[in-house]
């Protein structure tokens, strides 16, 4: 089985880990990132990191975890976006000391969404959540961007 990661040690003694793939709190398909496995890969070893990201996203609670262990990691982290960091996954990229991204990449965002079924209060508290999960998504964005709590929850619902 392929996993979503790849080390690959650089010439300043850094390491270098790709995730690529969908992120998820368990591994369905076996390509799956989940918390586990990153945190595994992550303290496998020591020092800086240089973490390359190609993900579509996936579920913002897993992304969350990744999220929280970057920002605790304690070594530099630099986050480079190859190709595409969306939803979920721009999240976790939010997380690096440094964030770059190629000028031929996309990070996108948006609001959050999930299925729900049942009577109105089930709705009603859906609804609830959904709004509780994107102040947290903008509490990421607004601590690396300094954009405003107003315009990120815009270019989160127009979907940019």
């Amino acid at each position: 089985m392929q996993k979503f990661w790849n080390w690959i040690h650089d010439d300043s003694g850094g390491r270098v880990l790709r995730l690529e793939g969908p992120i998820d709190s368990d591994s369905f398909w076996g390509d799956e990132i989940t918390p586990q496995d990153f945190r595994d890969e992550l303290y496998a070893e020591d020092g800086d990191l240089t973490l390359w990201i190609n993900s579509p996203g996936g579920n913002v609670f897993a992304a969350a975890e990744i999220y929280t262990m970057i920002r605790d990691y304690p070594h530099n982290v630099t986050v480079r976006i190859a190709s595409i960091a969306a939803s979920a996954a721009s999240v976790i990229a939010m997380a690096g000391n440094t964030v770059q991204i190629s000028p031929t990449a996309l990070l996108m965002v948006h609001d959050p969404s999930t299925i729900a079924m049942g009577n109105a209060r089930d709705m009603e508290k859906a609804i609830a959540t959904l709004n509780e999960v994107k102040e947290s998504i903008i509490n990421a964005y607004m601590a690396k961007t300094g954009l405003s709590h107003n315009r990120i929850s815009k270019l989160m619902s127009d979907e940019t």
